[in-house]
């Protein structure tokens, strides 16, 4: 996909939280995108889109993440350990928290087909 026309936005420290894809040539309607190049919500007029990102923010990353494809148990829970334009590492999260070694698995940059799903949420006792 050619993001060369998105526009990141950009945190106080300079952090980036996400991006504006612009929907209308004169960017008065974009779509907000998260660092993983998730849309996060329908088109919008601009301050609105950084509005939602910037409230966002990217403690999303955080979370443990699934994968759709065919990578066997790998993706039972995931962690996000490397994100660039270059592309989303993803590795075993419980195997990654304890620092034990595990497969390392490369997902495209921007992931637009949304492979990568929040886990579902873990029930609690």
């Amino acid at each position: 996909m050619d993001t060369s026309q998105w526009i990141s936005v950009q945190r106080d420290d300079g952090e980036i939280v996400g991006y504006l894809e612009p929907v209308a040539e004169d960017y008065s309607r974009v779509l907000p995108r998260n660092i993983l190049g998730h849309a996060i919500s329908d088109a919008c007029d601009y301050a609105d889109g950084d509005g939602l990102l910037q409230e966002r923010g990217i403690k999303e990353l955080m979370q443990p993440w699934t994968l759709n494809g065919d990578f066997g148990e790998a993706t039972s829970e995931l962690a996000i350990i490397e994100l660039s334009t270059q592309g989303i590492v993803v590795a075993n999260a419980p195997r990654t928290k304890a620092l034990k070694p595990t497969e390392r698995i490369h997902v495209d940059w921007p992931d637009v087909e949304q492979r990568l799903k929040p886990a579902a949420s873990r029930a609690r006792p």
